[in-house]
């Protein structure tokens, strides 16, 4: 018998970024072209919208609000009067569409990108010809200021990344290469030490989180579930969610509610058409940890 979800909200277009915040949980809905919030009670709302795509999601150590414009390239910042500004500029860094971020301590961003046109080349070639053959990307840096460097080459499609509770671990899932992989943070947000944290094959990493006991949900953007993984790869628990699950976090006043955001379809003309969009919960055992 697997693990009870039920069905927070659905209408959702396309739900990525979740990041449990002040009571609810926020969450961009890409094709909305909006950021969005619920309550445990299942009560959406708007919270605000941008000219783009919206993707990962955090915010700075004074309140304000960090926002990934996907096609932009570019991370917004919004201040506490919702006041919208370009907090960086990633055309230098980014090769295609920007996608997930995490935000540290100090106000610092680790963004991911494509690398390329994922959509494109998945309805020419199929899952398994990408999987096996794609270009890699660069993860960005954003330090507190604004400035945007490479942090890290040679990447899979990077996306859901973490940040361990002590702040001096950086995991991130390399979607297209079905691991999840490791850095030290160092000063100035520098990343060094790059090994595997766990390979997560046949299934590929979407979005992640970090728990207390040290393990990590990943979100199977190409079947129906959400995983909970140990480092070095054994599979700890498989939760059903019914479509291709795209993004996970754990929240709630005890940080022990799983929420997980499915969709039909991650390709934009069929997500796009459609609000097939879903958000379950579950109750697990260990709550949140780390970053976001």
């Amino acid at each position: 018998m697997g693990r009870a979800t039920r069905v927070l909200t659905e209408g959702i277009y396309f739900g990525e970024g979740p990041r449990w915040h002040e009571g609810r949980l926020w969450f961009s809905d890409f094709y909305a072209a909006a950021v969005k919030s619920v309550s445990l009670a299942g009560d959406v709302r708007i919270e605000f919208a941008i000219d783009d795509r919206p993707s990962g999601l955090g915010w700075m150590p004074d309140g304000s609000m960090l926002i990934v414009s996907m096609t932009k390239r570019q991370v917004l910042r919004r201040a506490l009067d919702g006041t919208m500004s370009v907090h960086a500029d990633l055309g230098h860094i980014a090769d295609f569409h920007c996608n997930d971020m995490v935000v540290d301590a100090h106000g610092g961003a680790y963004v991911g990108n494509f690398g390329f046109d994922l959509d494109a080349e998945m309805e020419a070639r199929g899952v398994e010809s990408v999987l096996a053959d794609h270009p890699t990307a660069k993860l960005a840096y954003v330090a507190p200021d604004g400035q945007a460097r490479i942090a890290a080459e040679g990447m899979h499609f990077p996306n859901g990344p973490v940040i361990t509770p002590e702040g001096k671990t950086l995991i991130l899932g390399e979607t297209l290469s079905a691991m999840l992989t490791a850095f030290d943070i160092g000063p100035g947000g520098a990343l060094s030490n790059r090994r595997v944290w766990a390979s997560t094959a046949p299934r590929v990493p979407d979005g992640i989180c970090l728990d207390a006991e040290g393990a990590i949900w990943i979100a199977n953007p190409i079947a129906p579930e959400c995983v909970r993984f140990a480092a070095g790869g054994e599979v700890l628990e498989v939760i059903d969610t019914g479509q291709p699950c795209y993004a996970c976090m754990l929240g709630g006043d005890d940080g022990k509610t799983l929420f997980m955001l499915t969709a039909a379809s991650s390709i934009a003309h069929v997500a796009a058409a459609q609000a097939t969009g879903k958000l379950l919960v579950a109750t697990v055992e260990a709550p949140s940890a780390g970053r976001p």
